[in-house]
Parts: C-alpha cells; structure tokens; sequence
C-alpha cells in the first residue's frame, strides 16, 4: 500500500496495520515519503485518532527507528522519571536523587526547553565544567557506579521522533493524544529502563490544560509502557502556577540544591517525594509508594539525597562549588523587584506567562541566558502586604526588556479580596 492509500485509509477513520505504520515512519525518516503527504497523514490522526494498538505500534516503529540504549548489563532494576512539561519544574533535580540515594538506579535521558517549559538539561548545564553529552559506555558506567545520570538524548536516538515532532510543530499538529504519547513513550523506550514514573502535567502552565486531556494522555502512555513490557506509574499534577518559587535555569538549579539541604518550598518537596516514591516502588526498593515515599523523606532529611547529586555532578565534571555555594550559580545577575502595592489575596498566577516572560529574556540574553528567572515571593493565597511579589533576574540587559518583563510578570498576578481554596497538587495516580 502507498502513502496515498494510507492517508486515505486514516482519513475514512479506518485502522492502520502495524506494517503500515512501519512503512510511513521508516519511509519518512529515510526521506522516502515527503513532508506533504506526511503532513496529510498527521492531519488526518488529529482528526480521527488512532487505537490503541496503532498508537503502540508507532511508538516502538519510531523507537527502534535510530540507536537504543543497552542497559541490560547494569545490575538492578532501572527507573526513569520524565514530566511532560511544566513553569519551575526542577523536580528531576531532587527526585532522581532521591530515589538513586534510596536504592534504585536512575539512569535519566532529558530533552531541552520547549515552548514556555524549561529543560533539565539547560539547568544542570548552568554548573561550570559539567557536560551532559555521555557517550553510552560512560552513561551505562556511571548508572551502575553511582546509580544515577542525567544526561542530553543523543542526536541518533529516536531520529524519526525528531523529524515528525519538526513537521508537527510546523502544521498545527501537535496536540494529539496519539501522537503526544508516541513521541514521549518512543524517547523513553529507546533508553531501556525497566520501568518509568510519569508526570504529566495539568493546567494552565501545562501542555495539558484541562483534566480530561490530562488523564487521557497518562492512561495511553501507560497502555503504552504496559504493551512494551515496561510498568508505567503516571502521576497527574496541577501546573496553574508555577512549581516552587523559582523559574529559570540557574535559579531553579539554585532551589532543587536547597530543596535537597532541607529548605525547599513545601509543593516542590511533596511531588518530589512522591514522585520518587513511586520510583522506589516499582523499583522494588519500597513495598509501596507510601513506603517509598517515606524512604524518599529520609534521603532527604539526612542528606542522602544531596550528596547523591553531588556524587553525579562530580562524575559529569561539574564543579561541586557551585552547588555548596548555590548563589554562586547566580552571581552577576541583576535584580528587579516586581511590585503589587494592594492589600487582597494572590488568587492566581498565569504560569504560562512566567514561562513566556522568561523565554523573553533568554531570547535578549546572549550567553549569559541561564542567569535569567523570576522568583516568586508570592503565591496562590498569599496576602499581598506590601513587599515585591516577585523579583525578576537577569544578566546586564537593555532597561527596557527588563521594564517590558517586569510588568508581564505583574500582569500575570490575580487577586482579589477572599482567600482562595488552594487545589491539592497531586489530582490523581494512574497505573496500568
């Protein structure tokens, strides 16, 4: 069958064979099938969606479509984390750590920026000297020596991802249920771990905004994981504003640093912890993620965690000065204070366009761009009472980006003169 008769096939609601699917991804990743008639098939799945088992079927088509990683030689069981994309999520940065120092390997392949989300790698890459560009000898030798690395996803895994997510981003094709999981599910497969823990995000700061969406997307990636023989653990959480009190690189490598010495921000610490725990659990350190989550809180407590990440900064090159010290890392930032002179209750803040007012900066930045962030003072029922409600950092910049930030992040507050009910942040687990 050809690519027309494909195309024609999804657009009439038809099921594609898994033999069909392999014919478009290794046809278009060969550069067989142009992006016309690809661009015509993805239209046609946004509107008709895709079974089950064509989903499967184009997530391992597309994983097997470049390298995989081997980690069968490590001992122990392996988990990943992965988060679909959130404002202030450094919850990798503590929860890897956690559970690594806990008694599970954490072997971590992170992808970079994207849209108003921040990256792992982008922040770890804020500690001079450290590199996250691990062949896969050195990552496979340091996830079995110290249980954990986190490292950028190589240029040849998942090459078909690459090139279906490019054309998707540039024919409105992006949000589809199918074609999200794929291409989250292909990326995670290709790394090899035993098991995955999944945080998908839901709100106004989140790919994701409404719950049903949401829910859908973590119930097909653990279809997914369940029919590749993987078991998938996904937690949805609340993104309506951003998580923790720092957004940007160095900054929100500065709190996951605190976070792990005891003085993070109290929604950072629960989904960390939680997170991890379930790590723990399906890496059979724990019975159970309430077990797990409480091995998790003693790795914190006791420092476990901190120097687990610092054992993993060391062996990546990162100066481990910079995280004893964590203000070092935003040294030579400048500060502008972002001001709200009401006397009424935060009732909301847009994450979205704290994530965009830090892109905003970067963009002006030049090389110094992990310096850029906001940090916010105030949240979601906090009472305004006359100090900044947030600070908006920077590296020496032109006067007027930084006024145009500052009153995007001002603008980005709601208040109002009742304090509103705070939604708990974890909504609900979804298992296979």
């Amino acid at each position: 069958m050809d690519i027309t008769e494909i195309i024609t096939k999804k657009r009439e609601g038809r099921e594609l064979t898994e033999g069909e699917i392999q014919r478009v991804v290794e046809g278009f990743t060969a550069g067989e099938i142009g992006e016309g008639p690809m661009a015509a098939l993805l239209m046609a799945v946004v509107f008709r969606g895709m079974t089950s088992e064509e989903t499967a079927a184009l997530t391992l088509c597309m994983a097997r479509s470049g390298d995989r990683l081997d980690l069968s030689g490590v001992s122990g069981l392996k988990v990943d984390k992965h988060s679909t994309g959130g404002v202030g999520d450094k919850t990798t940065l503590v929860a890897a750590p956690l559970a690594a120092a806990a008694g599970v390997r954490v072997p971590k392949m992170s992808g970079r920026a994207l849209g108003h989300t921040g990256g792992t790698i982008e922040k770890l890459e804020a500690i001079p000297g450290l590199t996250t560009a691990l062949d896969p000898d050195r990552f496979r030798s340091q996830v079995e020596k110290i249980g954990l690395a986190i490292a950028a996803q190589t240029e040849s895994m998942v090459p078909a991802d690459k090139k279906i997510y490019a054309l998707r981003d540039a024919t409105a094709t992006v949000e589809s249920i199918p074609l999200i999981a794929s291409s989250i599910m292909s990326k995670k497969l290709a790394v090899g771990a035993d098991a995955l823990v999944l945080d998908v995000k839901v709100g106004e700061g989140a790919f994701m905004r409404d719950l049903e969406g949401a829910r859908s997307l973590a119930k097909t990636m653990v279809e997914i994981g369940a029919r590749a023989g993987r078991r998938v653990v996904a937690a949805i959480t609340r993104m309506d504003q951003p998580l923790g009190a720092a957004v940007g690189d160095a900054a929100e490598l500065a709190e996951a640093v605190k976070t792990l010495a005891g003085e993070g921000p109290p929604d950072l610490v629960e989904l960390a912890e939680t997170l991890a725990g379930h790590m723990l659990a399906l890496g059979g350190a724990a019975e159970d993620a309430e077990q797990g989550r409480a091995r998790a809180h003693a790795a914190l407590t006791s420092g476990a965690g901190r120097a687990k990440l610092m054992e993993m900064v060391s062996a990546q090159g990162g100066d481990r000065g910079a995280l004893e010290s964590p203000e070092r890392l935003l040294a030579g930032a400048v500060a502008s204070p972002v001001e709200l002179d009401e006397d009424v209750f935060v009732s909301d803040i847009d994450a979205r366009e704290i994530g965009l007012a830090v892109r905003q900066l970067k963009e002006a930045a030049g090389e110094e761009k992990h310096l850029c962030g906001v940090l916010l003072h105030k949240k979601i029922g906090d009472w305004l009472d006359g100090t900044p409600v947030a600070t908006v950092l920077s590296p020496p910049m032109a006067e007027d980006v930084i006024w145009d930030v500052v009153q995007r992040v001002r603008g980005a507050y709601e208040m109002r003169e009742e304090r509103p009910t705070r939604s708990p942040l974890i909504v609900e687990t979804v298992t296979a």
